[in-house]
Formats: C-alpha cells, sequence, structure tokens
C-alpha cells in the first residue's frame, strides 16, 4: 500500500538519491545477515532490513553513519515485529517482480551453522558478536547499545567460547 508522504520527507537532491540508492544496494545483503545473526529467520531479517531503509529513506539527509543507524533501526524493527507477530501468518503473499538486494545475500554451509548455534545465544552475546562481525570497534558497538566497552568485550569473549564448544562439539559428532 502506497503511502502519501509530503516531498520533504525524501532526500531532496538528485545527489543524496543516488547515495541512497548505493548504500541499498551495497549494505542489504550484508544488513540483512547482521539481522540474521541476532537470530532472525531470513524473511524476519529481511523485513526488518526493508523497514530499517524506508525509514531511512525518509531523513536520509540527515543520518551520518548510515551503516552503524541502519543496524540499529534494523535490530529495533526485528523486535517490534516479534512483539507484533503472535501467530504467523501462514500464507503469505507472492512476491513482486525484480530482485530485492537481500534476496542476494547467500549464505555458506558454515555460516548457516554459525547462524544457528548464534540463535542460541543470549541476546548481549548476539549482538556483541554481530556488530564486532560487521567491523565495529568494542566502543562503537558500546555506543550504539547503550552498555559499556567492556561489557561488549566480555559478551563477545562468552560468544566465542559458546562458538567454539558449539563447533567442536559438530566436528567430534561427524568423526
Amino acid at each position: 500500500m502506497l503511502v502519501w508522504a509530503p516531498a520533504s520527507l525524501f532526500p531532496a537532491s538528485s545527489q543524496a538519491r543516488a547515495d541512497f540508492a548505493h548504500h541499498y544496494r551495497d549494505l542489504m545483503p550484508r544488513l540483512t545477515v547482521f539481522v540474521m545473526r541476532h537470530g532472525a529467520n531470513r524473511h524476519e531479517a529481511t523485513e526488518a532490513a526493508q523497514a530499517a531503509f524506508a525509514l531511512a529513506w525518509e531523513s536520509w539527509e540527515t543520518i551520518n553513519r548510515p551503516q552503524a543507524w541502519l543496524r540499529r533501526v534494523a535490530y529495533r524493527q526485528l523486535l517490534k515485529q516479534r512483539g507484533q507477530r503472535e501467530h504467523a501468518q501462514e500464507d503469505l503473499p507472492d512476491r513482486p517482480g525484480g530482485l530485492c538486494p537481500a534476496e542476494t545475500a547467500e549464505l555458506g554451509t558454515q555460516e548457516a551453522l554459525v547462524l544457528e548455534i548464534l540463535a542460541s545465544l543470549p541476546m548481549r552475546q548476539r549482538q556483541a558478536f554481530a556488530w564486532t562481525y560487521d567491523g565495529f570497534s568494542a566502543q562503537e558497538t558500546a555506543e550504539h547499545l547503550g552498555i559499556s566497552p567492556e561489557a561488549v568485550r566480555q559478551n563477545l569473549a562468552r560468544a566465542r567460547k559458546h562458538l567454539k564448544q558449539a563447533w567442536q562439539s559438530m566436528k567430534e559428532g561427524t568423526e
């Protein structure tokens, strides 16, 4: 459904629109995987990432650090979706034509296993891992999550320990 909004809500310059399009193409697959690292399935992650970009479109020219902003908003959108979705809808409508950049996010077998293990971690450990894996420092992650850098490092160490233990268990199970 299209919703009318005043033209002032959209990027005014053609340069800003081109910049947004560039970020959408480049960041959408990574943003989708980032949300999946928080325990979302592909559909939930794509929906949260799309919602984040929709909100970014409305204020694109005022966003200083798009990568961090989009991650924060996409995570909040995931939490919002989960709160609204008490009963999942089984019959999803057919997808319209075209290819969403999120569809290009391909997961290898190992990454799919890591995502499965990450889904079992406590929320803070998943967050610390997801932000760090996407190249943010402990200080930057702490700022975005509203916790101390020490808490980020501690949660990251716990997440890595859990991942290593789970990986060892899987390797032992296949030998």
